[in-house]
């Protein structure tokens, strides 16, 4: 159908650098619109591989999932180029300022809170704050679209990564089971790096890890307790 909201993807190469340390890393990009209007969901490591997907279409808004600099880099670019706002939430301020501050540095135009809605092409995006893969980490649910971009919170296989500045790996969880496991099972998930998944295929495999790390923790002579 002519106009009909869609989610276009594309993936962009690029390094992810924190704490001293900078690896190679593919990253997605998710572009969620009609035919004439769109918003962009995190701006990576090129504003052409973005403008490709984006095509001759309106964008309203670049909404960050947070501010880890292969989430971030291009976005002040692309905010030049399209001349829409960049959407964050301002716990991520810390982060964002590692890529974009300094006399010169930039800053987004926009905080976004948990519960926020935008509206696109028919469509609304629900942000949900998520911390502990970044303090301003949010996932934008789609449910009229059936799916959830959730950036590096929840990825096919489990929980973003922590054990680095400003994350959390108990705070990751909690976010994780309040906020994206009260979504539908049949939820797509639409991650910041690679494959697809759903919120029930997660659910699952959370619960079996937490069971087995459970039985592994047991003394001698518990293993018939609850």
């Amino acid at each position: 159908m002519a106009g009909q909201v869609r989610v276009d993807h594309a993936v962009s190469s690029g390094t992810f650098s924190l704490d001293g340390e900078t690896f190679e890393v593919d990253n997605n990009i998710w572009v969620v619109g009609g035919d004439s209007e769109c918003v962009v969901i995190d701006a990576p490591h090129s504003v052409d591989d973005i403008l490709t997907l984006v095509g001759e279409r309106t964008v309203k808004a670049i909404v960050c999932t947070h501010a880890h600099d292969d989430h971030v880099r291009v976005a002040p670019a692309l905010r030049d180029r399209v001349v829409a706002p960049i959407l964050l939430h301002p716990d991520d301020r810390p982060l964002w300022d590692l890529t974009h501050g300094g006399a010169d540095g930039h800053l987004w135009d926009v905080d976004l809170a948990d519960g926020q809605t935008i509206e696109v092409a028919g469509t609304t995006l629900t942000v949900l704050h998520t911390p502990g893969h970044a303090p301003g980490a949010v996932c934008l649910h789609a449910p009229d679209l059936g799916c959830v971009f959730t950036g590096d919170t929840l990825f096919q296989g489990g929980p973003g990564a922590t054990g680095r500045s400003y994350s959390d790996h108990p705070t990751l969880e909690e976010s994780i089971r309040a906020k994206l496991f009260a979504l539908p099972d049949d939820t797509v998930v639409h991650t910041g790096h690679g494959d697809d998944t759903t919120i029930g295929a997660e659910r699952v495999l959370m619960v079996s890890k937490a069971v087995r790390q459970r039985v592994r923790a047991r003394l001698p002579g518990e293993e018939a307790s609850p």
